[in-house]
């Protein structure tokens, strides 16, 4: 029978400065994860005017991320097995590198769909192969290296969604110079990755021989879909990933529906954004150092809970208060991406989990926030839509707590063979 250690991944000596250069790429790559979406939300409405899009279109921009994530993730294990993360990881970086510049200058609507297409694959790919990445390399340090690299998605996100109307309006006002900027991220990752894959060739080598290897181990752990950790995983990602849309997509409009100054309910999802920024640092180490995530989990929700029941009470006089709980609680992002890291034993374990639980997460989540539209369409108000977030945090919470049980998805295979 399999033991712990057939599963540990190798210790190989790095050259020196290459641990750091290895960190700093992994930060790079993640600063390219959201970027090429929160550029476009800022400068949506130009690009609509310019394109002449229709507003199915136009909706149809905005919503489709996380699908385009489920359904484009799974490539990733696949790739990986075959060439290494490390070689996959530069073509996403080269997808999206490409996608933001031809979506800049793209004459018509498809083609600027098409070209947004290319680079939410480079996304979802890369959202697959983060956790993979920091478990073929920092096996001992997960906590910390994940740290590092959710902070740089957080900061991605909220750092391009508040500047990109500025910079814009720096470089002449153009949406699409505006948008193409964008791109000199994703150059500058393509670029460090480029040095990390040349500098590491031996290395990288010796670790795909062993990830080969524990590909093949990892084949016999069966469906993910089979495997109970793999599901709650999921299930959590799910929840998380829903709340986390509807806040992204609506929070502003509901404090404004509800007596705010639009500009400074544009604030509060700055602020929303902002405390999830030093969170996703400290999370993913704190949740290293416990078996059993669940406490963790459940001190988000209460604090998701607060906000909501503060919403429904005095949403004006406490809102400030409120997004800063809902912060708190967004911060199941970067323990749901640590947990992936931490349930199972090999990089390769590590891959086909991230890609059921990310891409069928996301897939769940997908509904959340057109479904907070069409409560408040039909109702009205915004009563029964936050009831809905309630649930889907008790939702979160509960399949969060489940997922964080001191469970592998290898062992259970194991024992539902014996």
């Amino acid at each position: 029978m399999p033991t712990m250690s057939d599963f540990s991944p190798p210790r190989l000596a790095l050259p020196k400065g290459f641990g750091v250069l290895l960190v700093l790429a992994i930060i790079l790559a993640s600063i390219n994860l959201r970027p090429a979406v929160t550029s476009l939300g800022t400068l949506l409405d130009p690009a609509i005017e310019d394109l002449q899009m229709n507003g199915f279109i136009a909706g149809m921009i905005t919503g489709v991320p996380p699908l385009c994530f489920a359904l484009l993730g799974p490539l990733a294990p696949r790739l990986t097995g075959k060439r290494g993360p490390e070689l996959v990881v530069i073509a996403a970086m080269g997808a999206i590198l490409a996608g933001i510049l031809l979506r800049s200058a793209a004459p018509e609507t498809w083609t600027f769909l098409l070209c947004t297409a290319l680079a939410l694959a480079g996304i979802a790919v890369g959202n697959i192969l983060m956790p993979v990445l920091v478990k073929r390399w920092f096996p001992h340090k997960i906590g910390v290296v994940t740290g590092a690299y959710t902070t740089a998605v957080a900061l991605g996100a909220s750092a391009v969604a508040g500047v990109a109307v500025p910079v814009n309006d720096m470089l002449g006002g153009h949406w699409r110079i505006g948008l193409a900027v964008w791109a000199l991220p994703a150059l500058l990752a393509l670029a460090v990755w480029l040095v990390v894959y040349l500098g590491l060739r031996s290395q990288i080598a010796a670790q795909h021989g062993e990830f080969g290897r524990n590909h093949v181990q990892a084949a016999t752990i069966g469906p993910m879909y089979k495997n109970p950790t793999a599901w709650w995983v999921a299930l959590f990602f799910a929840g998380q990933s829903s709340v986390a849309y509807i806040f992204m997509g609506w929070a502003p409009k509901i404090f404004a529906d509800l007596g705010m100054d639009p500009i400074e309910a544009g604030a509060l999802l700055a602020i929303l954004l902002g405390v999830g920024v030093p969170l996703s640092f400290v999370m993913p180490a704190l949740a290293a150092r416990f078996t059993h995530q669940g406490p963790l989990v459940i001190i988000n929700g209460v604090a998701g809970l607060i906000a909501v029941a503060g919403m429904l009470t005095f949403p004006l006089e406490g809102a400030y208060l409120w997004v800063i709980l809902l912060g708190i609680c967004g911060s199941n992002f970067p323990l749901a991406l640590t947990m992936i890291g931490l349930k199972a034993h090999s990089a390769a374990g590590v891959a086909k989990l991230s890609a059921f639980g990310q891409s069928a997460g996301y897939l769940i989540a997908f509904p959340g926030p057109f479904a907070v539209g069409a409560l408040y369409e039909v109702t009205g108000s915004w009563t029964s839509p936050i009831w809905l977030i309630a649930a889907l945090i008790v939702f979160q919470t509960y399949t969060g707590i489940m997922a964080g049980r001191p469970r592998y998805i290898e062992d259970q295979q194991r024992t539902q063979v014996r």
